[in-house]
């Protein structure tokens, strides 16, 4: 199959997309999924017991593809597997842009009947060129035009994060997850087996596309190893590229199989080459959340030095532990700072090496000392520590636009950890400070662990693009 971009461009930018075989059964899914959409939507349906409930829902059903009155650019299939071959046949013959096989039952349920029907699948699309997602996926998301994977996805926003995952389930974690910490999506595919459009593909795809800035990629494995490398090469040297890769150990490898037909890739083999294409590896989806909104949002990470404030008795140990834990320095102050500091620095119930143990008495000299951190040269990373227990306003409120402050006047990367309990009141309050700071351009992290390894990575990241003569 020759991969085609104007063709790409109809399926995540759609005019007009069809549903076929949708049932009451399922709630509809795919039809109520694209009740935001923006553009036309039809369904395709026999069973004259469903056309009741799709006529029900406000959408025009036809009984053929063939009977649309326009071009289609994106066809949904939830047909069960026996009926695939037919519905790709008026797909071809309608010249369908693209076509999303929601069906399952193929090369994944290691039976000859699955891996018949979809050897047959990929002969025919690849002999008519149809740009085919899946089988056995979740497709497209597109929050600005209301294309979604889920019903309960967000619409009527975007950003400037493309996400290419095999696995539906985490296209949607991640959608979900980014867009509570101000990741959004701009296009996201979930594409299953990968039978004809496969990672490389999409990555490429993306890549291309100036509104991404970033991409996230959860995998299972690869089909085309030396053309999907290429290709990560190509695109890590242009933009970050943050992959989450399933099927790490031996019992992982077998769900993999079972999951999407993937075949593993020896975890060593897999390491070095990703790292050195330029890529940035992560074990969990909340480092793939974090490390994504550390690149998007810290000024460059130049310098593995950081100064830490905020925190208080053994929260200070454990901050500092947690940094040096994942590869970063927790230095000395310059002479300079510390003569500063103790201009005013109460140290009865705190101190002042680093990190700062501000305590209570110094809590109300927080600009002063984030002013001092952001000017100290043993100092490349600025991190404010913030707690959300104990409810109503507090210093935290002065700390947040002291750290935003910073952030607008300094060239070094500014972040903020963020402790609280799970009281609602809690959460509410946590909710609140991350949404000012995200406001402010300043990421917070869900635990000091995660804000260190999000740091690491994207100094990691940072080292990879200057080793290979990026600027």
């Amino acid at each position: 199959m020759k991969l085609d971009f104007a063709k790409l461009d109809r399926a995540f930018n759609p005019r007009c997309v069809v549903v076929v075989g949708d049932k009451r059964e399922g709630g509809f899914r795919w039809l109520n999924g694209q009740s935001a959409f923006k553009g036309k939507l039809y369904s395709v349906q026999i069973d004259p017991a469903e056309t009741i409930g799709i006529k029900a829902l406000g959408v025009q059903n036809c009984a053929s593809l063939l009977d649309i009155p326009e071009p289609i650019d994106l066809v949904i299939v939830a047909v069960p597997r026996a009926a695939a071959l037919k519905v790709l046949e008026d797909c071809i013959r309608k010249e369908v842009a693209c076509v999303h096989f929601f069906t399952a039952g193929f090369s994944e349920t290691n039976t000859e009947e699955g891996r018949s029907l979809e050897r047959r699948l990929i002969e025919r699309a690849e002999q008519a060129n149809v740009h085919l997602i899946g089988p056995n996926c979740m497709g497209i998301f597109n929050p600005r035009l209301g294309i979604r994977q889920f019903p309960e996805q967000y619409t009527g926003i975007t950003g400037p994060v493309g996400f290419i995952a095999q696995s539906g389930s985490h296209a949607n974690s991640f959608a979900r997850e980014g867009n509570l910490q101000g990741v959004n999506i701009n296009k996201s595919v979930s594409f299953g087996n990968g039978i004809v459009l496969a990672a490389a593909d999409f990555l490429e795809y993306f890549g291309s596309d100036p509104e991404i800035k970033a991409i996230g990629m959860y995998l299972e494995g690869v089909r085309d190893g030396r053309r999907f490398f290429q290709v990560l090469r190509k695109v890590a040297a242009e933009k970050p590229v943050v992959i989450w890769k399933g099927g790490r150990t031996e019992a992982g490898g077998r769900a993999t199989a079972s999951h999407t037909g993937s075949l593993a890739v020896p975890q060593v083999i897999w390491d070095t080459i990703v790292r050195q294409c330029g890529a940035i590896q992560v074990a969990t989806l909340d480092e793939l959340v974090d490390t994504i909104k550390a690149i998007l949002s810290l000024a460059p990470v130049r310098g593995d030095r950081v100064g830490i404030t905020g925190g208080s008795g053994g929260l200070s140990v454990v901050i500092a532990d947690a940094f040096a834990e994942a590869g970063l320095k927790v230095p000395l102050l310059t002479q300079q700072s510390y003569d500063e500091l103790a201009t005013f620095f109460t140290i009865i119930g705190g101190a002042y090496r680093n990190p700062i143990d501000t305590g209570n008495p110094n809590s109300r000299e927080m600009k002063r000392i984030l002013g001092i951190l952001e000017s100290d040269a043993n100092i490349d990373n600025l991190v404010l520590s913030l707690s959300a227990r104990g409810g109503g306003p507090g210093q935290s409120d002065t700390h947040v636009s002291s750290l935003v402050d910073i952030k607008q006047r300094t060239a070094k990367p500014v972040m903020a950890v963020i402790s609280y309990s799970f009281l609602p009141q809690d959460v509410e309050r946590a909710r609140g400070i991350i949404q000012e700071l995200q406001d402010g351009g300043v990421p917070t992290f869900l635990s000091v662990e995660r804000g260190a390894r999000a740091l690491k990575n994207t100094l990691d990241y940072y080292r990879s693009r200057n080793g290979a003569g990026s600027p």
